[in-house]
């Protein structure tokens, strides 16, 4: 490995992110600049108003048209025969490049499909799909008939599935004959037609990509609704671009909770539009003709906004993956992608890096490969411990950023910059709020708490543009899930601190904070001192019940392969560890170590299950089939905690 002492050795200067955060305090005239990048119908004349949900409606009088600022305007520009997306599937075996040309080709007749099964202007799409072409060209398919879609994860379960139709009524549901997986295939068709005769909603039409790697069950027999998508496509005439308002829907993308009815974050079309080319420019550093790689899933944020929409806007070219870190086929596969594909910026998960980490400890498999078209790596969608972040920084030379964003905001709220300024990092920090975005720690009565403080993550409104303008047909649940905690902000549900310097520390979602006898501590504060350890590759804790003292963290741990033959001492090292770093107080009621944890399809790890678990409880299982299974092993191997066991 090389030896590189620090996170990144490139010089830093803070000058043009100073001067970027001085403008965006005038929001109005900061964003009504940066929208001349995009290609309107209709320029806006107002930068925002407030909308029947409490959030921003950004450039309300502009009309435009997503899939034109993605690809036509790209084509007629002269950039038609270069690169705009790349699909590599290492588990079938299929790369495929298409020209902006191609691209283009496919989405109109796409889009001429969509039209003859009826859809129009303000309908809904639901797309059930793998990581195939077929579902990023729909999506701009369907942008390009100002039509709605709301994408679900390929592999949910059918009940979960049921829940999403029901809500976004989708009059026509595109699907493939299954998905392929590591070892294993996940035929769609069965838990699609289980979700529909659950659903109440009527789908005029299901289109069905047939995928000759996972064939149709036999003995299925095809609903009298049900077309076979090549077929329509081919059949279909080329369709043109509908011209949308600035505020009207682009997608509804359901966000992974683990209870109540799905909540379907709206993303608009013209805000959206600017606020992805910019962050493309000022965060990613990314320009026309550059290379973008999302590791991440279409069914996420990271996906509609990182694989699909931002680099097309950006005339930049996007990498469309299907397969793992590891297993399709080994730890090396992105360093593969980058290589081969001259890659710039890799956006991916902690999770995967610790994958990788686990599986190739020394770098052997990034060692082989060219990587030096790479100018950055950004890790988010959990916290990102300071060790894995060390580990990354010194196997390979492009700076690791840790930013921090969500579902609801589209785009990074805190980062550092390839685009703008490359600020000094600070292990365990997401660095400085993006500009555009302020961010406030607030106590529970909603006062700002000091620098090194933990509270509530605040965001003042308005929102910039790209984040969500609601929740789909519920305009009281944004209000409520959002912005009641404090008028003024919108609460970001996240705990963590503000340095001295600004910078952003987050330690986890706030309901996982625990009360230890009168003292709150974060399951981030412990998570970081138990990553320390170098037999641990993954860790959660979460706050078991305690009847003296409340609640008592408890460690479950995934081991480093080299230290699977020496549990029972890295149970007793760590116990010591988190008490020399954390304090007394943060005392371990128990470590349990097991083989993998359960998360969302984003990485996220899902505590609330292990809690439920470790307090004897029936767990809200997450609606993924893979979660479903970790979850079963999990309930056979974790035993509830005894509360009178649970004592100093």
């Amino acid at each position: 490995m090389p030896d590189r002492p620090a996170l990144h050795s490139a010089p830093f200067s803070d000058d043009r992110y100073r001067a970027a955060t001085a403008a965006a305090a005038d929001p109005a005239a900061f964003w009504m600049s940066a929208a001349r990048n995009t290609t309107w119908t209709d320029a806006p004349t107002v930068a925002w108003e407030e909308n029947s949900s409490g959030l921003a409606d950004w450039f309300p009088d502009g009309t435009l048209n997503t899939s034109f600022n993605a690809l036509d305007r790209h084509v007629d520009a002269g950039l038609g025969d270069c690169r705009a997306l790349v699909y590599v599937s290492p588990v079938t075996g299929i790369e495929r490049v298409y020209s902006y040309r191609e691209l283009l080709d496919e989405v109109r007749r796409a889009a001429g499909a969509l039209a003859d099964l009826g859809v129009e202007r303000g309908d809904t799409v639901l797309l059930y799909l793998p990581m195939i072409p077929e579902a990023a060209i729909t999506m701009l398919a369907c942008a390009r008939l100002g039509a709605i879609h709301a994408v679900v994860f390929g592999g949910f379960g059918s009940a979960e599935l049921a829940a999403r139709i029901d809500d976004a009524q989708p009059k026509v549901i595109l699907t493939a004959t299954g998905g392929l997986e590591p070892g294993h295939v996940v035929p769609y068709l069965p838990l699609l037609d289980a979700a529909l005769e659950e659903a109440a909603a009527t789908v005029e039409h299901i289109g069905v990509v047939e995928r000759p790697a996972v064939p149709a069950p036999v003995g299925r027999r095809p609903m009298p609704n049900e077309h076979d998508w090549s077929t329509i496509v081919a059949n279909a005439a080329p369709a043109d671009c509908v011209t949308v308002h600035s505020a009207d829907p682009l997608y509804i993308l359901y966000t992974s909770g683990t209870t109540g009815p799905p909540k379907g974050i709206v993303r608009d079309n013209g805000g959206h539009a600017v606020a992805l080319q910019w962050s493309m420019q000022s965060v990613y550093g990314i320009g026309p003709g550059d290379v973008v790689f999302a590791a991440s899933d279409l069914g996420w944020v990271v996906g509609h906004s990182y694989i699909v929409y931002a680099p097309l806007l950006r005339g930049a070219t996007t990498v469309l993956f299907e397969g793992k870190p590891v297993g399709t086929p080994d730890a090396g596969a992105f360093w593969d992608v980058i290589g081969r594909y001259g890659v710039n910026v890799l956006l991916t998960a902690p999770t995967a890096i610790r994958a990788i980490r686990r599986e190739d400890p020394l770098a052997a498999q990034l060692a082989r490969r060219d990587l030096r078209s790479l100018r950055g790596i950004f890790l988010a969608g959990e916290r990102l411990d300071p060790d894995t972040q060390q580990w990354l920084s010194e196997v390979q030379p492009a700076p690791v950023i840790n930013n921090w964003w969500q579902t609801e905001t589209g785009w990074p709220t805190v980062s550092n910059f390839l685009g703008l300024s490359y600020l000094p990092p600070k292990p365990g920090s997401s660095t400085k709020p993006v500009p555009g975005f302020t961010v406030d720690v607030l106590d529970p009565d909603g006062t700002p708490v000091p620098p090194g403080h933990e509270g509530a993550i605040c965001l003042r409104l308005p929102l910039p543009p790209g984040c969500l303008i609601g929740v789909w047909g519920d305009d009281q649940r944004a209000r409520k899930s959002y912005l009641d905690f404090r008028a003024g902000y919108y609460a970001s549900g996240d705990s963590g601190y503000l340095d001295a310097d600004g910078y952003l520390y987050v330690l986890g979602r706030a309901d996982d904070v625990m009360n230890v006898a009168g003292h709150r501590m974060s399951s981030g504060q412990i998570e970081t001192a138990l990553a320390e350890h170098p037999g641990v590759s993954e860790c959660a804790v979460v706050g078991v019940h305690d009847d003296l003292k409340g609640q008592r963290p408890h460690a479950i741990v995934v081991p480093e392969i080299d230290h699977l033959d020496r549990v029972d001492e890295l149970r007793s090292e760590l116990q010591a560890l988190v008490r020399q770093r954390v304090g007394p107080i943060a005392s371990l009621g128990g470590v349990d170590v097991v083989e993998t944890l359960p998360k969302t399809r984003s990485g996220k790890i899902v505590r609330r299950c292990l809690r439920q678990i470790l307090d004897g409880e029936s767990p809200d299982v997450p609606p993924t089939i893979e979660n479903a299974v970790v979850i079963e092993d999990l309930v056979r191997t974790l035993s509830p905690v005894d509360r009178n066991l649970v004592r100093e």
